[in-house]
């Protein structure tokens, strides 16, 4: 396979990535629901030649291309799905949906990709092995869609994987590479706290909910800061408490839900265990009830050491060292981890901030904007891999 035909080629496509990309940020759909989408991406790929599709669910989509030589399957992964955020831009490709939005760069992962079937296929005859380009839904709704996709098979005979994510954390035109664990597991839990109501006038004669859910709140975070160690980086944050439904009448119950961010399995499993405790010691200090339930949410990404550094060498070939960034792990959370359980993989953050462009704004923020610049960095990225992995013996 010619590097340099196929960079060019590549570049050249710049333009329809672009319109891709575009297209779906205009017409954006929740998790679970990306109908149109999955339709839209069929009927782009569809005619291309050596292409074969299939459902494995109701909206995710995988393409595979056999090369002409046998050798490896290797497969990417590119995320559909949009979030429940109306937007605040002034673009002329703004979502047409209200209160749905693609603010996580899900529309350039699913374009890049499109333009990596569409290069596979014109080199298909080049392959040695199979392309395997999976179209994934739900990633931003647990229990997420790549679960729903691995045990509908998608993953059965694959050698490697490959994912990246377009980040405003990062300068357009650098990639963030990282072996081992990249992104944090992230879990959720809910705490109810069952009080006995009554007048505002009488707290005497009442089981207060809301200051002993508080106290539960403050309890809380002594659970990272006092009984795990420093070096185990860990997030535990109350995220929405709910209670009351008038100024003069203390409610009957409390509900308190958070979110918890970790890297190493012991201290995800050691958590619950403490939260639990904080939540039902003090309820029973106050004479309440409590209900504690916890969900495991999606595991930890972790990149494997070899591809990893192949994905950095052929990185350094296309765009040059310095657009390498050698990153700390990132506290967001992945459902590209349920694909991985088989094989090793390697998942790459691009960056697409450029604050003279103004899409410096986070990540699910009404106002987020795409560098689609970084879409041409994608783009090379996930083509200098198919060179790398399938473009030879």
């Amino acid at each position: 396979m010619n590097i340099q035909a196929l960079k060019q080629e590549t570049d050249q496509l710049f333009p329809q990535i672009v319109q891709w990309r575009r297209h779906l940020h205009r017409h954006p759909e929740l998790s679970f629901q990306e109908t149109a989408t999955t339709a839209y991406i069929e009927a782009q790929l569809k005619d291309l030649p050596g292409v074969e599709l299939s459902r494995p669910t109701k909206t995710g989509l995988v393409v595979r291309i056999k090369g002409g030589h046998p050798g490896r399957r290797v497969a990417f992964r590119a995320d559909i799905d949009a979030l429940p955020i109306t937007e605040c831009n002034d673009l002329e490709f703004v979502s047409d949906t209200p209160g749905v939005m693609h603010a996580c760069g899900h529309d350039g992962h699913t374009a890049m990709q499109m333009a990596l079937v569409t290069l596979a296929s014109r080199h298909r005859e080049e392959l040695w092995g199979e392309l395997v380009c999976i179209f994934q839904h739900a990633e931003e709704l647990p229990p997420g869609g790549a679960a729903e996709l691995y045990e509908a098979g998608v993953m059965e005979g694959v050698d490697e994987l490959y994912g990246c994510h377009l980040s405003s954390n990062f300068p357009t035109g650098t990639f963030g590479v990282r072996a081992g664990a990249l992104t944090a597991a992230t879990d959720r839990f809910d705490i109810k706290v069952l009080g006995k109501g009554g007048h505002s006038s009488m707290p005497e004669l009442c089981v207060d909910p809301i200051v002993t859910g508080a106290e539960i709140i403050t309890g809380l975070q002594t659970v990272i800061a006092r009984n795990i160690r420093a070096l185990d980086p860990a997030v535990l944050t109350v995220c929405q408490v709910s209670a009351g439904d008038a100024y003069n009448i203390i409610p009957q119950e409390m509900t308190i839900t958070g979110s918890v961010r970790t890297f190493s399995e012991q201290v995800r499993r050691e958590i619950p265990v403490l939260a639990e405790r904080i939540a039902r010691g003090v309820c029973a200090a106050n004479g309440a009830d409590c209900a504690f339930s916890y969900e495991y949410g999606y595991a930890t990404v972790v990149n494997d050491e070899a591809l990893t550094r192949g994905v950095e060498e052929g990185l350094a070939g296309w765009f040059g060292p310095e657009s390498i960034l050698h990153i700390e792990p990132v506290m967001p959370g992945e459902d590209f981890s349920a694909l991985q359980k088989d094989c090793p993989a390697c998942f790459v953050e691009i960056g697409t901030r450029d604050a003279a462009k103004g899409t410096d704004k986070p990540h699910h923020n009404p106002a987020y904007r795409m560098d689609e610049e970084g879409l041409r960095f994608g783009a090379g990225l996930l083509a200098s891999i198919l060179a790398a992995r399938l473009g030879g013996k």
